[in-house]
C-alpha cells in the first residue's frame, strides 16, 4: 500500500523534474536527481521557516513552531476549495512564508564559489528566480499536508546560528527527520538550509548548479530556471 509520504513525493516529482529536465545530462543521474529534489520540495515547501512581522522575537523553536502552526491552520481550513478560494489560500501561504525565508542566503550558498563570480545584477536576478521557483512549487503542493504532526525534538544555539531538529509523524508512516539550520537577522531566526534525513538541501542544489555551470554556463542555468517561473 502506498504511504501518504510516497504519494506526496510522487506528486511533487514533476515540478522538480521539469526544472532541470533540459540539463539532466549534467546532473548526477536522472533517478538520483528526482529523489533529491523530491525530498527537498516535500519538506522545504511545507515547513520553510517564515516568521511574520507580528511574531518577532522568541527562541528558534518558538519561531519555527509559530510559522508551522500558521501554515497548517491555512491548509487545514475545512472550507470547500474553488479555484478562487485556492488562489486566495496560496496567496496567504506565500504571505506567511516569504517575508522571513532567507532566499538570498540560500541562493548564495547553493551557488557556492560561483556566487562571487557573478555581478551584483546577476546575483539579484538569480535570487529572484530562485525564490519564484520555490514559491511556485510550494503553492502547488502545500495543500496536500493536512494531517501530519510535527515533533520538536532538539534545539541548539551558538551565537548567531541555531538548529532546530524535528520529526514529522503520520499514521502508519515512519517518522521523517528534518533539521532546520537558521541564522539570526536582527531579532529573528531565518532558515538558510534544511537537512532532510541527513541530506542537505543547499548541498544538493550546489552540486547540481556547479555541474551545470561547469559543463554549460551560468546563463544556461538561469535561462532554464526562468522558464519555470510562475
Amino acid at each position: 500500500m502506498i504511504s501518504k509520504t510516497d504519494q506526496i513525493k510522487g506528486k511533487v516529482m514533476s515540478t522538480a523534474a521539469k526544472a532541470v529536465s533540459k540539463i539532466k545530462h549534467v546532473v548526477i543521474s536522472a533517478a538520483m536527481k528526482a529523489i533529491l529534489l523530491a525530498r527537498f520540495i516535500v519538506v522545504s515547501l511545507l515547513f520553510c521557516l517564515a516568521l511574520p512581522a507580528a511574531s518577532r522575537g522568541g527562541s528558534p523553536t518558538e519561531q519555527v513552531r509559530a510559522t508551522v502552526d500558521k501554515v497548517l491552520t491555512i491548509v487545514r481550513s475545512p472550507n470547500s476549495k474553488s479555484k478562487s478560494q485556492m488562489d486566495e489560500q496560496r496567496a496567504k501561504l506565500i504571505e506567511v512564508i516569504f517575508p522571513r525565508f532567507d532566499f538570498q542566503e540560500m541562493a548564495k550558498r547553493s551557488l557556492g564559489p560561483n556566487w562571487t563570480r557573478r555581478t551584483p545584477e546577476e546575483q539579484r536576478e538569480f535570487v529572484g528566480i530562485f525564490a519564484a521557483l520555490m514559491g511556485r512549487a510550494y503553492a502547488e503542493n502545500i495543500e496536500s499536508y493536512t494531517s501530519q504532526n510535527v515533533l520538536y525534538t532538539r534545539e541548539s544555539e551558538d551565537q548567531n546560528y541555531a538548529q532546530v531538529d524535528t520529526k514529522i509523524v503520520g499514521d502508519n508512516q515512519p517518522p521523517l527527520a528534518i533539521n532546520y539550520k537558521l541564522h539570526r537577522v536582527d531579532k529573528e531566526w531565518k532558515v538558510y538550509d534544511l537537512v532532510i534525513e541527513d541530506i542537505s538541501v543547499v548541498n544538493n542544489y550546489r552540486s547540481q548548479f556547479n555541474r551545470v555551470i561547469a559543463r554549460s554556463s551560468f546563463a544556461e542555468l538561469v535561462r532554464t530556471m526562468k522558464e519555470k517561473q510562475p
